[in-house]
């Protein structure tokens, strides 16, 4: 499967190859991939960052300084241990933000809950306790998701915290997602979505005021917002009629 126009193939493919996410050996090119969705989408900008339209939780007046597909986002514990690989990072003179993208996962994938003891460490600051109050939640059974992956994003926003402190900058983690009309050839019933969107605004009421400030916004939602650039309207249009997110 081709890239769309104007997305630099051969840096994303060398980029990819370089990330421990071992995206391109499993189904990047797949018509079904995420990954491929969010390498399209935010590929696009790599090269036009004056261009990228704002996501929710950046601030005004910040333009953006670079933006990077498939992002290691160490945690405290480096060099052991496994770290969260985001799909794509934008970076501001003040912000870190960190964008895990979402495609048929979250109607189609059985969820996971497994968080390691190690971010129970006081490797965090006080700001930090509403997360680690859902992770808790989360590994000991008391919280669960039909949709949405919260040990994902906890484990995002963990990495974020400790990675942004490094570079000095503010960590936020944005959801992305996607509302596909159907799941191997069958359409998943509107009340997924709406189930999903409500998943959601519980995670974010969960950890609202932690260090990591998160929101969440649908690929159409977001897309329907790039109307300041002639040429990145035309990116939206493309991404919306080849992926149908």
């Amino acid at each position: 499967m081709d890239f769309l126009p104007g997305v630099p193939a051969e840096l994303i493919l060398a980029r990819m190859e370089q990330s421990k996410g071992n995206e391109l050996a499993g189904k990047f090119f797949s018509p079904d991939s995420s990954s491929f969705l969010a390498a399209n989408t935010f590929g696009w900008f790599i090269e036009r960052t004056n261009l990228f339209p704002l996501l929710p939780t950046m601030a005004n007046g910040q333009p953006v300084r670079e933006i990077h597909i498939e992002y290691e986002a160490r945690l405290p514990w480096w060099p052991r241990g496994t770290h969260p690989q985001l799909d794509a990072v934008a970076l501001t003179a003040a912000q870190l933000v960190g964008v895990e993208a979402k495609r048929l996962e979250p109607f189609r994938d059985k969820k996971s809950y497994d968080l390691s003891p190690a971010y129970d460490r006081p490797l965090w600051s006080d700001a930090m306790e509403p997360i680690s109050a859902t992770c808790r939640a989360l590994r000991d059974g008391s919280l669960r998701y039909k949709h949405l992956d919260a040990t994902q994003l906890v484990k995002h926003a963990f990495g974020l915290s400790s990675h942004a402190q490094k570079l000095g900058l503010a960590p936020a983690l944005v959801y992305l997602f996607a509302e596909p009309a159907a799941l191997h050839g069958r359409p998943i019933p509107p009340e997924q979505f709406a189930l999903h969107r409500r998943e959601i605004d519980d995670f974010a009421e969960r950890i609202a005021g932690a260090e990591v400030s998160f929101a969440a916004i649908s690929y159409r939602d977001w897309i329907s917002e790039w109307k300041e650039d002639h040429a990145t309207t035309q990116h939206g249009d493309a991404i919306l009629a080849r992926f149908q997110p």
